[in-house]
């Protein structure tokens, strides 16, 4: 039997009913895309069954949502259509230098549902050759790599990175990296793909800290580390609002003005 996702720490139901919401699909054409009956969509969004691991797979590669975002959270639907655009943008991007042949230099993108197949063909050039790419307007785009951010530990009072920011990076030596410290950097291990902020480096291991305090450090053994990218650039349909120092400051700026007049 399958395994299953516990009902405890799964809000699939939820989600996928709000997924349908945002994309206007009905339950039938819902369960046509993925080669399910129609009631079991109903029962998945009552809560009366869970979605086998097989096809919790097939509705984040399809709709390229995470599992664990998917999994353990409360989707609004502005987010889902935030995931649709950062799509639809990137792939105005292609058609747009598909057909004005702008200036720029194509750059490997690797998506969140294609992290473990990086790590595994990391050093096979036709690989990465044959990966999807962005054109971007950077130097020297040998050396650079764009990755899908995965998760929010990055994101905090809704500043930092997004779930499915693309973030634009450049590789960097690991001998080199103890000047990065406070930077935001990628970090390719055979565990994952892990972006997060340089706090420490120590001979046996580097530390990684997320922006979002709730997560706690993150330790890697320097011997475990494949590739470190630095974070140069992001693109992302989010429009965050003002910091709280930007909201002082526009505060303190009204009030010169109400003196002034």
């Amino acid at each position: 039997m399958a395994q299953k996702i516990s009902k405890n720490f799964s809000r699939i139901g939820e989600n996928i009913k709000k997924i349908r919401q945002a994309k206007k699909i009905s339950q039938a054409e819902f369960a046509q895309l993925f080669n399910l009956a129609r009631p079991s969509i109903g029962a998945y969004e009552e809560g009366r069954s869970e979605p086998k691991i097989e096809t919790l797979i097939q509705i984040a590669n399809h709709f390229k949502i995470s599992i664990d975002v998917l999994l353990t959270r409360k989707l609004t639907i502005s987010e889902i259509y935030s995931f649709g655009m950062v799509n639809k943008k990137l792939d105005e991007v292609h058609q747009v230098n598909s057909q004005t042949g702008s200036i720029g230099t194509e750059i490997p993108l690797v998506r969140i549902s294609h992290y473990l197949e990086y790590i595994v063909n990391i050093n096979k050039a036709d690989y990465i050759n044959g990966i999807e790419k962005i054109k971007m307007p950077v130097v020297n785009g040998n050396k650079m790599r764009a990755f899908e951010v995965n998760g929010s530990e990055m994101e905090y009072q809704q500043q930092g990175l997004h779930h499915q920011d693309i973030l634009i990076a450049k590789k960097i030596n690991i001998e080199k990296i103890e000047h990065l410290t406070n930077e935001i950097i990628v970090v390719i291990h055979p565990k994952n793909i892990t972006t997060r902020r340089l706090k420490s480096t120590a001979p046996s291991e580097i530390v990684l800290s997320a922006d979002d305090p709730n997560y706690p450090d993150l330790k890697i053994d320097r011997s475990e580390i494949i590739e470190i990218w630095q974070a140069e650039g992001v693109f992302s349909t989010y429009l965050n609002p003002p910091s709280r120092l930007e909201e002082r400051i526009l505060k303190i700026e009204e009030e010169l003005k109400k003196l002034k007049n």
